[in-house]
């Protein structure tokens, strides 16, 4: 097989857990070419894996006639395509551009109607890790596709493509514990609380640590009176950097807090503290989207969190504590 198309067209929390399955893909069939269908919003993920050979943009080529889109896709000449994410028009694309093997899960209908190799799946109902979900469809290319979940951090082939401008390298304080801490997550997850960090922002002292807050610039403009009402030795750094800078400024600290969203996963691919703060609730539970690395941990509530399934709000997150969270960052410092 020489060419295979990984289609994963949603958010980098999703994309970061889709690496592994490049990485184990890699490993099992080395002389093939892998080539990422994604969002021009990850694109900075796929070109800082070593394992994905090419990106194809969804939102240039979703923006074409159907004919140029077949004709487009006809053109990267792909054996196989894996739909990680499943989208109707993607699966009927891939069908239309005639990919000979066209691999999708039995959990979406029209996965019977364009794919030809269905794996039998259905993440909401799984307790197994996102990360597990992706690698067991590659049992659709006939090779073997479990991996210990302690195993899985070793097929990321994560790492920065450039250098960390100055502008941001010399903010670093070398004698002091470097951490972002990132507390909102676009709406993909349940937040821990502005509260609860400036609680911890409080725990962790200034001759110790150096801390970053970090966002999109519209999160920083939604936060600016939270961050103005912090101590001074805390950096805002919401909305100064690109995707791939902020890969760079990642790989120089030491650590990130958040709650389940991308920043949080690579900071676990690229083996720094990553440090999760979830709530017990499936399918949202640490259980299917821990971060996964070598010093990688989460916190979260025992117990079940079901009252407020259909809120935004959720007591069950925010009532974790900043003394537990510091508690399990000195385990990981250690």
């Amino acid at each position: 097989m020489n060419k295979i198309l990984i289609s994963r067209t949603d958010s980098i929390g999703d994309v970061m857990l889709t690496l592994p399955l490049c990485g184990w893909i890699k490993q099992q069939l080395p002389e093939t070419k892998l080539v990422f269908l994604g969002k021009n919003y990850t694109r900075a993920i796929a070109a800082s894996c070593i394992h994905i050979d090419q990106f194809i943009s969804w939102d240039e080529l979703g923006t074409l006639s159907r004919a140029d889109q077949i004709d487009q896709l006809k053109q990267h000449n792909c054996d196989a395509v894996i739909h990680v994410f499943p989208q109707k028009d993607i699966a009927r694309l891939a069908a239309k551009a005639g990919i000979p093997l066209r691999i999708g899960a039995t959990g979406r209908w029209y996965h019977f109607l364009y794919c030809n190799k269905l794996i039998p799946l259905t993440r909401r109902r799984s307790d197994k890790h996102e990360a597990q979900l992706n690698i067991a469809l590659a049992q659709g290319l006939g090779i073997k596709s479990v991996v210990e979940l302690n195993d899985i951090h070793n097929f990321y082939g994560f790492g920065p493509v450039s250098s960390l401008p100055e502008e941001f390298n010399s903010l670093m304080d070398p004698d002091k514990v470097k951490l972002i801490l990132h507390p909102r997550s676009k709406g993909s997850a349940r937040e821990w609380g502005l509260d609860n960090f400036k609680a911890l922002i409080k725990l962790l002292p200034e001759t110790n640590y150096q801390l970053f807050i970090s966002g999109s610039t519209a999160e920083g403009e939604e936060l600016k009176e939270w961050i103005n009402g912090l101590p001074a030795h805390v950096i805002n750094i919401c909305g100064r950097m690109n995707l791939e800078t902020f890969i760079a400024f990642i790989d120089r600290v030491d650590g990130l807090i958040a709650a389940s969203t991308g920043p949080l996963h690579i900071a676990a691919a690229l083996n720094k503290i990553a440090l999760g703060i979830y709530p017990p609730m499936h399918p949202i539970h640490p259980g299917r989207w821990a971060p996964l690395g070598q010093r990688a941990a989460f916190v979260v509530k025992p117990g079940s969190c079901n009252d407020c399934r259909k809120s935004k709000k959720c007591h069950c997150i925010t009532e974790i504590t900043p003394e537990s969270v510091i508690e399990q960052l000195n385990r990981l410092l250690k």
